[in-house]
């Protein structure tokens, strides 16, 4: 029997999204003019607050108007290294991190499964020490990447799709696979409901009436 433990990470692991957070971290330390562009950022936010732009969509604009269209692979990685630090050091919950820990120790497969683009989830989940991530893919054009998501965004239904991918790339069947999910948010419920195990971590009000009603566990760690 294969068990496997998969964490969600934005406002599971950390304290708040990390999308946000890695562009007004990595904007000075790539191209600092490109702050022009940050009035349009706030536009197509509001776009998608009036559901006139999708969440994958959104991404990828914002992406491609404060680091371009092109984007060089190496410094993009430079950089993503060292928002992962910055993100363990200032924006992690000691809670989860213990969880990680605790889960390791039971001899658990630790998984990341997040909507967040891989590049920079990578760096992170090799901090934490996690070998396995699922995650939102961004385009790559030789030595160039591209905002353009490759596939799905890994988000609600997708996400558990991308999973069951990742799986059986892996070899694993589900009948063979004991599996804990950890989440804070209601788009994830698919993944929870999957599991064998649910964890509603820090749930906002949605998830924590949905864990009440299905008899998920809550964890507050904040």
């Amino acid at each position: 029997m294969q068990t496997l433990s998969i964490f969600d990470m934005d406002k599971t692991i950390t304290r708040a999204a990390t999308f946000g957070p890695f562009l007004t971290y990595a904007v000075p330390r790539y191209r600092l003019w490109r702050v022009v562009f940050v009035p349009l950022v706030v536009l197509t936010s509001l776009g998608f607050v009036l559901r006139l732009v999708s969440r994958k969509r959104l991404k990828e604009i914002n992406l491609a108007l404060l680091l371009g269209r092109r984007i060089p692979a190496d410094p993009l990685t430079r950089i993503a290294r060292g928002f992962a630090g910055f993100t363990l050091a200032h924006n992690s919950l000691a809670e989860a991190l213990a969880q990680l820990d605790q889960e390791r120790a039971e001899g658990r497969r630790i998984v990341l499964a997040t909507a967040s683009y891989g590049f920079y989830v990578r760096e992170i989940a090799n901090l934490l020490g996690i070998k396995d991530v699922v995650a939102t893919k961004i385009t790559r054009h030789g030595d160039d990447v591209s905002p353009r998501i490759e596939g799905e965004n890994c988000y609600g239904t997708a996400k558990l799709r991308m999973i069951e991918t990742w799986m059986s790339d892996k070899g694993l069947a589900r009948g063979d696979c004991h599996i804990r999910f950890f989440s804070d948010h209601a788009s994830d419920a698919p993944c929870l409901a999957w599991a064998d195990q649910a964890f509603a971590t820090n749930p906002h009000t949605r998830l924590r009436k949905l864990a009440l009603k299905r008899g998920w566990t809550i964890l507050d760690w904040r």
